[in-house]
């Protein structure tokens, strides 16, 4: 009766051992503390699958209600926040995270963006931006062919892409992962890296912060939270509303006052109330190109006369704005600031409600 009582005792434990060994690791705190970057994004252990499309315990995946355009591009965006700990809610710009935290946005496509934009997705990087004692720190990880593993790359990297477009056009572009120079770029602020999609005001949708305060992961989801519009669509918010929205997200990064483009003398801003500050008849700081010989940088109700219009419209590397993250033309964004600019009165104000 021992030896049975035994036998059964030692086969329960390799029943135990085998479920523990099944069961996933938890995200390594250890790697996302390192100052070294792993090699390989799968070191974090932030999914559970070689692919990276199972996210492990604790990561969280999210949507913004206004997206910087990236082409055609698929975006998958995950926050992990360390257990026990919660972000802070603020009313005016990007969450308070805590140390520990993780920012995940995986870039892909589809070979048909119109019709089967879920269908045969191929990841082509991972950007992680993680909450290190000494302050945020950004990491590009580059997926290889067979997608099993996306590797670090610290100098960028082009990637050639063919894809049918949302508007049914093909198009064939080398997709730029960003160097850790570039990613200083738009996500320093004031001599500092930062996030700038998870704002209260992006992340205020479908009950989305409530979500995120019932899972652990925020203290706070005031009923009276800003809420921005989705720039494309015409039910959350006027035309005015939305194409600030668009500005806010596309633009402010650097378009502000402690931005890398502040000499511009722009503030493109949400909350910036004055529209001088827009561009509304204001003169370009610098003659050139860059201007196409136009006057300001909105003229009221002349998007064909508008600077702003003219460098979004544009692909030369030289006038175009932004300057970094897209090789294509946002054809939606450009036909909302056009709608923007042409609905305007000569003081830069809708002329009606819209």
């Amino acid at each position: 009766m021992k030896r049975a009582l035994a036998a059964l005792a030692a086969f329960a434990a390799l029943i135990v051992a085998a479920a523990e060994a099944q069961r996933p690791q938890p995200v390594n705190m250890a790697a996302l503390a390192a100052t070294a970057a792993a090699p390989t994004l799968d070191a974090y252990r932030l999914f559970t699958d070689a692919g990276a499309r199972t996210p492990n315990a604790g990561v969280t995946p999210y949507v913004i209600n206004t997206e910087l355009y990236s082409g055609a591009a698929l975006k998958f965006r995950f926050v992990f926040v360390p257990n026990g700990q919660r972000a802070r809610y603020n009313a005016e710009g990007v969450l308070d995270f805590p140390v520990g935290t993780v920012l995940v946005k995986t870039f892909a496509v589809a070979p048909d963006m119109q019709h089967a934009p879920a269908e045969n997705i191929r990841y082509l990087e991972t950007r992680l931006l993680i909450r290190q004692q000494s302050g945020w720190v950004a990491r590009a990880y580059v997926w290889n062919e067979a997608q099993t593993e996306a590797r670090l790359t610290i100098a960028g990297a082009a990637i050639p892409v063919s894809y049918v477009d949302p508007h049914g056009e093909a198009a064939s572009i080398e997709w730029r992962v960003p160097n850790r120079n570039q990613c200083g770029g738009c996500h320093e602020i004031g001599g500092a890296m930062t996030p700038l999609g998870p704002s209260a005001r992006n992340l205020n949708r479908d009950g989305q912060l409530a979500a995120l305060v019932n899972a652990g992961l925020l203290d706070a989801a005031p009923a009276d939270a800003p809420r921005a519009p989705r720039a494309f669509d015409a039910s959350t918010g006027s035309l005015d509303q939305r194409a600030r929205a668009y500005l806010d997200v596309n633009c402010a990064h650097c378009h502000n006052p402690d931005g890398p483009a502040h000499t511009s003398g722009l503030d493109l801003r949400a909350a910036t109330a004055d529209p001088v500050h827009w561009g509304v008849r204001k003169r370009p700081v610098a003659a050139g190109r860059g201007s196409a010989g136009f006057e300001f940088s909105i003229a009221p109700g002349a998007p064909e006369r508008s600077i702003l219009v003219y460098r979004m419209e544009s692909l030369d590397p030289g006038v175009m704005m932004p300057e970094l993250g897209r090789q294509r033309i946002d054809r939606e964004g450009v036909a909302l600031i056009r709608d923007w600019i042409a609905a305007m009165d000569e003081n830069g104000h809708p002329r009606a409600a819209q």
